[in-house]
């Protein structure tokens, strides 16, 4: 039998493009398998069911928990998300080292579940950019993407437990550092856990407001 395959969560707060860096990378890694979650939400446009998500009901996420088909599963930000457990644990088993693209919840759920696995944190190059991602993608209002901010503060207070901290300053070079953590090539350096105290920082110290997101979607979608 071949050895088990790696398990790593890759996690982040919402909008720092956790996904779009874990695609780019497997894309072009074909010996590492992304695993896709169940969520409850609608698509955005140009998601595909299957491809971005297996996009379920209440009740058919319902009965997946019934029985116990989760590796993990959260409600985040008003919608549930879940990640089927029997195609990864497949995965592993033939050898494929395997990541999961969630969010901190079940993040925290996957690491007491798997206490091998590793995980990977993402970070902002700056609070500004974070909230300008977020906007930019356009595929929530107002009160969704307020919502979304106000629980940033508490997502990068997790990010202190994760062995690894990855930039996303550039998709490209996030996906190649991505590969480097995975092959046991890159270590986080001190600069790294200070950029993470910084955007923790910057949080606190001006919270996001229905006013303040508001004046951002009138900046930068205009």
């Amino acid at each position: 039998m071949p050895e088990p395959g790696k398990l790593f969560v890759v996690s982040g707060p919402s909008g720092v493009g956790k996904g779009t860096i874990c695609r780019l990378f497997t894309s072009k890694r074909p010996d590492v398998w992304m695993s896709v979650s169940c969520a409850t939400r609608a698509p955005r446009p140009g998601e595909i069911d299957g491809v971005h998500y297996f996009f379920v009901s209440d009740a058919e996420f319902d009965r997946i928990i019934a029985e116990n088909g989760f590796l993990e599963y959260a409600n985040v930000h008003g919608n549930r998300y879940g990640t089927p457990r029997a195609a990864v644990e497949q995965k592993l088993a033939e050898g494929r080292d395997v990541i999961l693209e969630i969010d901190v919840q079940g993040a925290s759920q996957a690491m007491q579940r798997y206490p091998n696995i590793h995980g990977v944190f993402v970070l902002p190059p700056s609070r500004e950019e974070l909230l300008k991602r977020l906007i930019v993608r356009g595929s929530e209002n107002a009160e969704q993407i307020c919502r979304r901010l106000r629980n940033v503060p508490g997502e990068l207070a997790r990010g202190e437990s994760y062995p690894s901290l990855l930039l996303n300053d550039n998709k490209a070079a996030a996906a190649q550092r991505l590969g480097d953590i995975i092959d046991g090539v890159f270590v986080t350096t001190p600069r790294d856990r200070a950029l993470l105290k910084e955007l923790e920082r910057q949080f606190d110290a001006e919270p996001v407001t229905p006013e303040s997101v508001e004046a951002l979607i009138q900046k930068y979608r205009r």
